[in-house]
This record gives C-alpha cells, sequence and structure tokens, in this order.
C-alpha cells in the first residue's frame, strides 16, 4: 500500500524515539570536535545553526501525526471520526482558552466555522513566542485530547500559519487548507478565507473584517490569547 501524504511528509520522525534523537542525527563530527560536548552540540543544532530545525514542540507534533497516519494509512491524516465523541467531551475545563476551543470544536470540525486561534507566550525553551493557528487544520491533522486534558500545551510553531520567535527573530508563515496568509497588504497582517474569499483582518484597531468576529480571553495558561471565528459561506 502506498505510504499515506501524512506518513510520507513526516514519516522519517518516527525513527527517532525522543527529541533528542533527532538533534543528534544532525549534529557531526566536526561540532563534536569543536565544542567536544553532546549537549552543547544539540543546543547549536536546536538554535538552527544547521539550517531549520523543528522545535521541540514541532517534533512532538509532527512525530505524533506520522504515527498516527501509520496506523491508519489509508486515509493520511488524524481522523477525529475513530472516535465516538469530540476531543473535548466529558473534560473538567476551568480556563476560558480551553472553554472556548471546546465550544468550537464540532463547528470546525464539521467545516461550519473556520477559527484563527492567536497565542502569545514562552516556549520550552523560555523563548517568547508568538503565532496564528489555524484551529481547523490542526484539528485534522492532530489528536486534541491532550491539550484538553492539559498534558499537552497548544503553541504556534514554524509551520502554523504565522510564527515568530522574539528571542531568535525567527519568522515563517504558511497558507493552510482554510486560509491564504498575505503579509503584504498595506493594511498589515490579512487571512483570506479559501472558501469564500472573505478576508480576516487581525489588527485590533482595524476591527476582524466583513464577516470574523474578534475574541480576547483571560486565560491562566497563556499570556495572551485571541480567537477569530468565520462561519463559512460556500459561494
Amino acid at each position: 500500500m502506498e505510504p499515506s501524504p501524512v506518513g510520507r511528509f513526516y514519516g522519517s520522525l518516527i525513527k527517532f524515539k525522543v527529541y533528542e534523537d533527532y538533534l543528534d542525527s544532525k549534529v557531526t563530527p566536526t561540532d563534536l570536535f569543536y565544542v567536544q560536548s553532546r549537549e552543547l552540540a544539540r543546543k547549536l543544532v536546536e538554535h538552527g545553526h544547521h539550517g531549520m530545525v523543528l522545535s521541540r514542540e514541532e517534533f512532538e507534533e509532527r512525530r505524533a501525526a506520522a504515527q498516527a497516519a501509520e496506523a491508519e494509512p489509508s486515509s493520511g491524516f488524524y481522523n477525529p471520526s475513530r472516535t465516538p465523541t469530540q476531543a473535548s467531551a466529558g473534560k473538567e475545563l476551568k480556563d476560558n482558552f480551553l472553554k472556548a476551543l471546546a465550544e468550537r470544536e464540532e463547528a470546525n470540525r464539521s467545516g461550519k466555522m473556520t477559527s484563527i486561534i492567536f497565542i502569545r507566550d514562552y516556549n520550552s525553551l523560555g523563548q517568547e513566542v508568538s503565532g496564528y493557528i489555524d484551529y481547523a487544520h490542526r484539528l485534522n491533522t492532530q489528536d486534541f485530547e491532550p491539550y484538553f486534558s492539559k498534558r499537552k500545551r497548544l503553541m504556534p510553531g514554524r509551520s502554523d500559519l504565522c510564527y515568530y520567535n522574539w528571542k531568535t527573530q525567527v519568522s515563517t508563515s504558511n497558507s493552510s487548507t482554510n486560509f491564504e496568509v498575505i503579509h503584504d497588504d498595506p493594511n498589515g497582517l490579512l487571512f483570506k478565507n479559501k472558501k469564500d474569499k472573505k478576508i480576516l483582518n487581525v489588527d485590533p484597531w482595524s476591527g476582524p473584517g466583513e464577516a470574523p468576529s474578534r475574541t480576547l480571553l483571560q486565560s491562566d495558561l497563556y499570556i495572551h490569547v485571541v480567537l477569530f471565528d468565520h462561519h463559512v459561506r460556500v459561494v
């Protein structure tokens, strides 16, 4: 059977049991010769001295996606329909952010709504990062149960719509299955919904646009969280 798209894209990560093994695969004998410390050599790799390297969060997310695709190769993506309930079902959610995600889960899974999540917080290295996440896309490619159970923290990564690391100044942008990123518009950063072509403006002083709504949330888990909700109208 031909490997699934996710399996082909992320499959090579399955061979690494932990993130440190992944970093070791990129450490060269020259690195070890000069720094004489495997731990320091890993840090050099992790901070991008050998080009683009996945963060710990991205490694774990993509490895999990590859494992899910391998378990169900015909789909190529994590399939929420494999479980009878939503990932948030039955969870005691006290944080406003997790409650808001739970309220939007079904609509984003079904395609009735496409939400964009803005998060600003510190990553596992203590670096301030921020970014925009396509919630519906993440739901279709990841198991969200660990997020709703608070075993994992939902964080923006370099494969999301937009990502910025304030310490390393690494910046990335990627269009998703639902949104096209427009970053050269005079009005600032915009997202165009691919289904109905409506524009979402994330500038708080300009308003979110014709269709979307903007919700600023107080969360005990993150420094700054905003949700942009767009009810899809197919044209």
